[in-house]
């Protein structure tokens, strides 16, 4: 007998639960037996040290919770058996140590998010389509325990006081939790995946985001030091474009990457990942990614990455890229190359009070290409535009577009026709290709030939 089955209770014929018919088919492990698992893990709440329990390694931790559903299930539910039983044990485990309900969608690797709308209505996306799960949660209550699971490891909380949070969990998947009154009728819980295997250049080209030709145009201007900011909207895959980009940096180079959170995976050997910290519960100790990348200047980084630039970090990303750290990299949400530079226009401002045109000199000399990546309606994410930031003419930033991708309608099933290809302008950035003893064929930029 383990020390788990010497705690739980003799049971008494007016306490013991009635017996469960035996059940056939693929159905029984499903909600027949909802109520089962509710009742194994009230007496577990009940009877389990959880301190202790939350101490274990998960290994050990998950056995611990195994071993305890099953003397209940022996002495309770002895009917249950076969994949029922082992479906009530599963569910029993996501319970005590999981997210509940959510563990089966986080299990499918092809999941890139999942979306909490209210307790019988919970959505996941999968290659870029929403669907509608049937996960279901018993209650409210039901969703605020998984989100304390969530936040309390963290030092987090959320409340009537602070009803909007952000959070990571430990595989990096980021978490947004929003509750009343802000959402009025149920807390909301939305869970951005967070992919082991980071998709590599071959990958996207393999899913139509871009070309093998502009996967080489981009690998030259990485390795020629370019600076890089990938533009686009929510959920376009703009962060993996990013990890995928910083392949082709030299393993030689120091690089610093500053995210909030983190979800960049280099693998350069000399890689120093920085996060920024949100304000404690008191209000103090706030790090935000401005003052990450100040300091990282000091660090004699050959990179800096920073994830996504939001506010006024963007002018001192711009000052690096203008004093010597060039090939930088970066993000931003904006829905077209023109839109990304007044964002960061805007996020300028917010650092500095400097004249407008100040601005676009600087924004005009540090930049010198923008991707512009979109999803499109049948899920596929696309580079859709390749631009390059020519100069200021007057009070105006020129672009030019170097690639576009042009579309010509949408097939009986559903996917997106068009194509990705030169305007036929070689950048004028293309003399360094040249300097860096990289080879970039001059055919690359002409229009028709691809």
């Amino acid at each position: 007998m383990t020390w788990w089955e010497s705690r739980l209770p003799k049971r008494t014929p007016e306490t013991t639960p009635p017996r469960l018919p035996r059940t056939e088919g693929p159905s029984s492990p499903s909600r027949l037996y909802e109520d089962v698992a509710l009742d194994l893990h009230r007496q577990l709440l009940d009877e389990l040290d959880i301190a202790r329990l939350a101490r274990m390694p998960a290994e050990e931790a998950q056995k611990a919770v195994q071993e305890a559903a099953v003397a209940i299930l022996d002495r309770d539910y002895p009917s249950i058996v076969g994949a029922a039983r082992d479906a009530v044990i599963q569910r029993l485990i996501d319970e005590m140590l999981g997210l509940g309900p959510l563990e089966q969608l986080m299990r499918d690797p092809s999941i890139s998010e999942v979306m909490v709308n209210s307790a019988d209505e919970v959505y996941y996306e999968r290659e870029g389509i929403i669907y509608r799960s049937d996960v279901r949660f018993r209650d409210d209550e039901h969703i605020m325990r998984v989100i304390r699971r969530i936040l309390t490891p963290l030092g987090r909380r959320v409340d009537e006081a602070s009803p909007m949070v952000d959070a990571r969990l430990p595989d990096g998947s980021r978490v947004n939790v929003i509750i009343p009154p802000l959402a009025p009728r149920s807390p909301v819980v939305t869970i951005r995946r967070f992919r082991a295997d980071k998709m590599t250049m071959d990958d996207l080209v393999k899913a139509g985001t871009l070309t093998p030709e502009l996967a080489r145009f981009l690998a030259a201007c990485v390795q020629s030091r370019i600076n890089i900011l990938v533009s686009g909207g929510t959920g376009t895959g703009k962060t993996t474009l990013l990890n995928a980009l910083s392949a082709f940096i030299p393993p030689s180079e120091r690089i610093i990457t500053i995210e909030d959170p983190i979800e960049l995976r280099l693998q350069q050997p000399h890689v120093i990942s920085l996060e920024a910290r949100p304000p404690s519960i008191e209000g103090r100790g706030e790090v935000t990614q401005r003052d990450l990348l100040r300091n990282a200047l000091r660090m004699r980084p050959d990179r800096i990455i920073i994830g996504e630039v939001r506010g006024a970090e963007a002018f001192d990303m711009l000052n690096a890229m203008n004093t010597g750290h060039e090939g930088s990299l970066s993000t931003v949400h904006a829905n077209s190359p023109r839109d990304a530079l007044h964002r960061l226009e805007n996020m300028v401002l917010m650092a500095v009070d400097l004249p407008e045109r100040a601005i676009r000199e600087q924004i005009a000399s540090a930049l010198d290409m923008i991707i512009q990546v979109a999803r499109f309606v049948d899920g596929v994410r696309r580079i859709t535009h390749v631009t390059e930031v020519v100069g200021l003419e007057g009070n105006v930033i020129t672009l030019q577009d170097i690639f576009r991708f042009v579309q010509r309608g949408v097939d009986g099933e559903g996917r997106v026709l068009g194509e990705l290809a030169p305007t036929g302008i070689r950048p004028g950035f293309a003399d360094k290709f040249r300097l860096a003893g990289i080879e970039v064929p001059n055919d690359l930029f002409v229009a028709g030939v691809w």
